[in-house]
């Protein structure tokens, strides 16, 4: 089997993998805010798989760089071991989730998510595929820890858990979280590309897909800050009610 086949077998198992992962969550127990509205029952099984997904991938990515810091100066051609499996674990998860808003008729309320998912598919296939910026790709799924932050508080929210301390300090956190594994990877990413690396194929494929990604990260920093920390009226307005898939 070639080295390809490989590969496309290790994301095709992954994506099975989560598949079974949200069925065997079916049996989990909901809140009572969730379980009386299928959309919302939907979200919060999806944010569950999401949270396994994060946890497992950010500590392992941050694993993988821990065990070879030569990472940072060569993003393009170091990498661990184990960090094109790990890719191809974050890959099977995207392709997992947008089959899943596919399927469950969310395209349209969840676009944002598709777009994300999208452009971290296809930068991940790169990776995985042509086995180079395997450490570009390890270094920007550090994004995964300030993730599983994030979807505590998402899940929080959805299901008007009890928790109000536990929510306060979760969202200053998450704003620590969100500069040290979201914000200052991709900064350094950026810096790394503009700096080093060649703005022709493959480099300038990912040159692009990053900067997309740097503007939706900055543009959700943006609707965190407003969401928790300078709150208006307008939040309660029209739609609020869905508010909360990409909340």
């Amino acid at each position: 089997m070639g080295p390809w086949l490989r590969s496309a077998g290790r994301v095709l198992c992954t994506t099975l993998a989560f598949g079974a992962l949200r069925w065997a969550l079916r049996q989990a127990p909901l809140p009572a805010h969730v379980r009386r509205d299928p959309l919302r029952t939907w979200r919060w099984r999806n944010l569950l798989v999401s949270f396994v997904h994060s946890i497992v991938v950010g500590l392992w990515a941050v694993a993988g760089v821990w065990q070879v810091p030569e990472i940072f100066t060569d993003i393009v051609n170091t990498a661990p071991p184990s960090g094109i499996l790990l890719m191809s674990v974050s890959a099977g998860y995207f392709i997992h989730d947008s089959l899943d808003i596919i399927i469950c008729r969310q395209s349209r309320a969840s676009w944002e998510y598709l777009v994300h998912h999208t452009m971290a598919i296809s930068g991940l296939f790169s990776g995985i595929f042509l086995e180079r910026f395997v450490g570009a790709g390890l270094i920007s799924l550090f994004v995964e820890v300030s993730n599983i932050f994030l979807t505590m508080r998402m899940m929080m929210r959805l299901g008007k858990l009890p928790f109000p301390t536990f929510y306060q300090v979760n969202k200053y956190i998450n704003l620590v979280v969100y500069f040290l594994f979201r914000l200052a990877p991709q900064a350094y990413l950026s810096w790394y590309f503009v700096r080093f690396v060649e703005m022709r194929g493959q480099g300038a494929f990912l040159m692009v897909n990053l900067v997309l990604l740097d503007g939706m990260i900055l543009i959700y920093f943006s609707r965190l800050l407003r969401s928790d920390f300078c709150p208006s009226s307008r939040d309660e307005g029209p739609g609020s009610e869905k508010k909360f898939l990409i909340d």
